[in-house]
């Protein structure tokens, strides 16, 4: 099994042990992803680039990360993958500027310096963790997960699509039929993180809506936890609306309000997401099915 080293300068803020800590709390990252107790990050995955099974380990050393991945297949293109899952390809450097010009953000800033969004490994993992929560419960939809990972998975890591067309029994909601659905589209393109991340984000909402079973809310959990669009915002998430009216005062837009936060509305909507979470419980913290 070859490997491949990637050492880069991250800019902007960056801690990986605050990143860490938002990772633990995303339980679709399946049980093969975790911390070190060397302070790295520990991950498998299937590359969106050929669908090899890629085993990867994030470090820092002051600004500076290290990737590491190892595998069978396009290992260069797997490397950026994890830069792009953990935020690390976003330019951050005007990111606490977004603080001085709205002090609910610098609250959060302060409260968790250098986080960055992690995101799913990739937008088919996403997608079908979108099929996954649909009329179904997180616990289920873990238990759900898990099985899939189990049964079709290589290694720890999420079935790739050829695998995931193998599955041949029924799962409520019409899940089989969609996370068919989801495979072909991976299979095909549709759901390239490098494609998706060029393409404008209301663009690749539209295109990822091509893909039967994925509405507008699955849509864009797929472009912006996915593909790891930095300045979207979400239209379908009550829980961020809920927590713009308790900061910022009733009546008061979201639209209006994340003007504020360009270039890095979809970061500025996590911190606010993880703001509530840690007011509400640890439970609400999570953001896995939120976009």
């Amino acid at each position: 099994m070859a490997q491949h080293a990637v050492e880069f300068e991250v800019a902007g803020p960056w801690s990986l042990d605050t990143s860490r800590e938002f990772w633990e709390e995303m339980a679709p990252l399946g049980p093969a992803s975790a911390a070190g107790g060397d302070g790295a990050l520990r991950t498998v995955f299937h590359a969106d680039s050929d669908w090899r099974r890629v085993g990867a380990e994030v470090t820092q050393y002051g600004t500076t990360a290290r990737v590491v991945v190892a595998g069978d297949g396009d290992l260069a293109a797997a490397a950026e993958q994890v830069r792009r899952f953990l935020s690390l390809d976003v330019d951050a450097r005007g990111w606490p500027a977004v603080a001085e010009r709205d002090p609910v953000i610098a609250e959060v800033q302060a409260r968790w310096p250098g986080l960055r969004p992690c995101g799913f490994h990739s937008p088919y993992e996403a997608a079908a963790w979108a099929v996954l929560t649909q009329r179904t419960g997180m616990t289920s939809a873990r238990h759900m997960r898990d099985d899939l990972i189990a049964r079709y998975g290589t290694g720890g890591a999420f079935p790739s699509p050829e695998a995931l067309l193998g599955l041949d029994y029924e799962l409520p909601w019409r899940k089989t039929e969609y996370l068919h659905s989801v495979a072909y589209a991976a299979l095909d393109g549709l759901l390239d993180g490098a494609w998706l991340r060029a393409l404008s984000p209301g663009e690749a909402v539209r295109q990822v809506q091509q893909v039967k079973g994925l509405g507008v809310f699955s849509a864009e959990l797929v472009v912006l936890r996915g593909a790891g669009h930095p300045d979207a915002l979400p239209t379908q998430e009550r829980r961020l609306e809920a927590e713009v009216a308790e900061r910022y005062g009733p009546g008061r837009s979201l639209t209006e309000i994340a003007e504020n936060w360009r270039p890095y509305r979809t970061w500025a909507a996590l911190h606010l997401r993880v703001l509530r979470g840690e007011r509400l419980g640890s439970a609400a913290a999570r953001p896995a099915r939120a976009a």
